[in-house]
């Protein structure tokens, strides 16, 4: 069975017993919060997040997985112990909702009462044994590597009083019909295979932009292309947060537990000229 087939028939269950059971407790559910982790000492970088999706127990019994903010009915009420995991649309893939490994579950013990409704604003923080390399554009240096290839120098730090979204500097790459190329990579980073490992990226695009997972194997360096971030429309175009899981690309790789996180972008056919915002840049990852 699908999982979309598991949870429509999971909806229509819900809604025979609701009209069973006149009388159900409710739960709501309004918004993830992400709270910095005392025991990384800021190692997390600035706290933006797209955590839309919430995995709710209650009394360890999987209830359902639900997009933020919503209501549901409980059919049980007194004292409850209630988990609530983070969970996020994996690659982007709205159908393909996951719960985030690096984020804490948020639980408590809550008493649902019958035509009630429990109202909890669910907090979360990335769990103290996460490992990061982050690029967030605030500091002196960009940490972000040139190909020789490229036709465009590192990325321009940008004062974010231009367009305000997280913290003070952001990246941008503009793209034209001479400077139409873009590569660059991060540093080696050691992931363990079969580890969870993510991309995490912030962006405002209105031009494509691929990314891939670079390794050394017996026959050579190979960059293994992973997600492309489609241009959105210059006139509706917003800043977006997508969640890239590695996991794969590594465990496929062979012979390497050495990679580095690549970036590349040219100039879209039909385009004169456009640009590329990044911000938060995070490669996320248990060893």
């Amino acid at each position: 069975m699908s999982r979309l087939s598991f949870f429509l028939l999971l909806f229509l269950g819900f809604t025979a017993c609701v009209k069973n059971n006149p009388d159900p407790s409710w739960l709501e559910v309004t918004a993830w919060t992400l709270q910095s982790n005392i025991d990384l000492s800021g190692d997390e970088g600035e706290l933006s997040h797209n955590i839309t999706e919430a995995w709710v127990l209650i009394d360890d019994k999987v209830i359902g997985v639900f997009q933020v903010p919503f209501k549901i009915p409980i059919l049980k009420d007194g004292m409850c112990n209630i988990k609530i995991y983070p969970a996020i649309k994996n690659n982007g893939i709205s159908a393909t909702k996951k719960i985030y490994p690096f984020l804490e579950v948020y639980e408590v013990n809550q008493t649902l009462t019958k035509n009630q409704t429990l109202t909890l604003n669910p907090v979360t923080k990335y769990k103290s044994v996460t490992q990061f390399w982050i690029e967030d554009f605030e500091g002196v240096n960009i940490s972000l590597t040139d190909d020789p290839n490229t036709s465009i120098a590192v990325c321009e730090t940008v004062n974010e009083n231009l367009q305000p979204f997280n913290g003070s500097f952001y990246g941008k790459i503009s793209l034209n019909s001479i400077d139409s190329l873009w590569v660059a990579y991060t540093e080696q980073l050691f992931i363990a295979k079969g580890k969870e490992a993510y991309l995490e990226i912030d962006y405002h695009n209105t031009n494509s932009l691929t990314t891939g997972l670079i390794y050394a194997s017996p026959t050579g360096v190979t960059n293994n292309i992973n997600i492309r971030l489609n241009a959105q429309n210059p006139e509706t175009a917003v800043w977006k947060k997508i969640y890239i899981e590695l996991k794969e690309l590594i465990t496929a790789s062979p012979n390497s537990s050495n990679f580095q996180q690549s970036f590349s972008c040219y100039l879209d056919p039909g385009q004169i000229s456009t640009e590329i915002l990044i911000d938060n840049i995070k490669v996320v990852y248990f060893n």
